[in-house]
């Protein structure tokens, strides 16, 4: 009941002819149009980086995570019947595949230059079936890197340190406790050389390419520490925020010797942090869009005096106080829709142009602005969200429509008597 005093077609006509007119004085209309363009900016930045935000997440998840091992199974002397481990690991109907794979640390060098690795030796077909790594390189280097022992292909990152192309012979240098020599104690200081020829260069615009560099999994296991033998099984499961509990759950089946480990103990801090930035950004950007609602306020305070003589005529028309009321919460909550509206369509567009956008700028400028090597990934992404865009847009409406009830509630205190007494 008391709504419908409140919001009527009275009321709404007014206040709409009230919140569009630009009959007003020039420091009202002047900051009118600051409070509207501060929700547009306010509104637009949040939907932007909580797009880009998303991105990270998205890339972190399907892009990294599809090539590094969401989780892996190991056995401290090696793994030599590993399909056996594999039959007994997909008897758990929470992992999807799963592969075996030789891990080993060494450097590769071409002239003066030096670079660090993380080597895996991969068997290519069970590979394909569980990573995305195929789709960032040319259509089969899978099948020529299984048919070639002498072959390795490295990251991006990795080519360019050392300055090298697909076909250069290469030194790859692993350490002796990698190696099969480790066993012999005249051998320890000795470390394993061989010479490889670069197959293919993997870009995937992460940091991965800064350090990933792959082999033939028997070439692999014949210079580990264990000739003959696999270091592990990477799996692939049906839940990521799972993979700690699955891999427990595997390994206490497992005889003793076996451990496993999983994608939060490498890449769970970025995971966190890129959380913690969205909801820290997030937090500042919903503060920006209060400070403009807020600005809302200051305008229909000074709406409100500038209209007192317009008021009192309304009100010995017989408008009621809460009419009064309605029609200054209707022109608040004009200005904030007019605002919200133009923010969230800014927002949405500059969301799915940002990467191109962002891209064309680096291009231009010649800067790259992020870097595989001090970033998760060396481009801006941007995964728009739509229940993202409608929270934004409802909180902005509310906080519009409450930053408009005390100047509503001012102007009904008005007095006709008071506000024509110098008219």
């Amino acid at each position: 009941m008391v709504l419908n005093k409140i919001f009527n077609k009275f009321t709404f006509m007014i206040g709409a002819r009230y919140g569009i007119s630009r009959r007003h004085s020039q420091l009202v209309s002047f900051i009118s149009r600051l409070s509207t363009a501060g929700l547009v900016i306010g509104v637009a930045l949040l939907i932007v980086v909580m797009s880009i935000m998303n991105g990270f997440d998205r890339e972190l998840r399907e892009r990294i995570l599809g090539i590094m091992p969401q989780a892996m199974v190991y056995h401290r002397e090696g793994i030599a019947n590993y399909q056996d481990l594999i039959t007994q690991l997909k008897s758990d109907k929470r992992i999807i595949a799963a592969a075996p794979f030789v891990q080993i640390q060494g450097l590769l060098t071409y002239q003066k230059r030096v670079a660090p690795i993380n080597l895996f030796g991969i068997d290519s077909i069970a590979e394909s079936k569980l990573s995305v790594l195929e789709q960032y390189l040319p259509v089969g280097t899978f099948a020529a890197l299984q048919a070639n022992s002498q072959a390795v292909i490295v990251g991006q990152g990795i080519a360019d340190k050392l300055h090298i192309g697909v076909g250069e012979k290469i030194t790859l240098i692993i350490p002796h406790s990698n190696s099969s020599a480790s066993n012999n104690a005249d051998a320890d200081s000795t470390p394993s050389i061989l010479m490889l020829e670069i197959l293919a260069i993997l870009k995937s615009n992460t940091e991965v390419d800064q350090s990933l560099a792959l082999m033939n999994l028997e070439a692999a296991s014949q210079v580990s520490a264990f000739p003959g033998k696999v270091s592990g099984v990477r799996l692939q499961v049906t839940d990521l925020f799972e993979a700690p509990h699955i891999v427990f759950d595997a390994v206490n089946k497992l005889p003793n010797g076996y451990y496993g480990s999983d994608w939060t103990r490498t890449y769970g801090n970025v995971y966190h942090a890129i959380h913690m930035s969205k909801q820290l950004v997030t937090m500042l950007l919903f503060l920006i869009i209060a400070i403009a609602a807020f600005n809302l306020v200051s305008t229909l305070i000074m709406v409100v005096v500038d209209k007192q003589g317009d008021i009192a005529i309304l009100r010995t028309l017989g408008a009621s106080s809460l009419e009064i009321i309605g029609i200054f919460m209707v022109q608040g909550g004009l200005i904030g829709f007019i605002g919200t509206a133009i923010g969230g369509v800014v927002g949405v567009l500059l969301s799915l142009v940002v990467t191109d956008l962002v891209s064309g700028i680096e291009k231009i400028s010649g800067v790259q602005f992020l870097h595989s090597d001090v970033y998760p990934i060396s481009y801006l992404p941007s995964d728009l969200q739509w229940p993202d865009v409608l929270q934004v847009l409802l909180t902005a409406l509310i906080i519009s429509f409450f930053a408009s009830l005390y100047p509503a509630w001012r102007a009904s205190r008005v007095q006709p008597a008071d506000a024509l007494r110098y008219e």
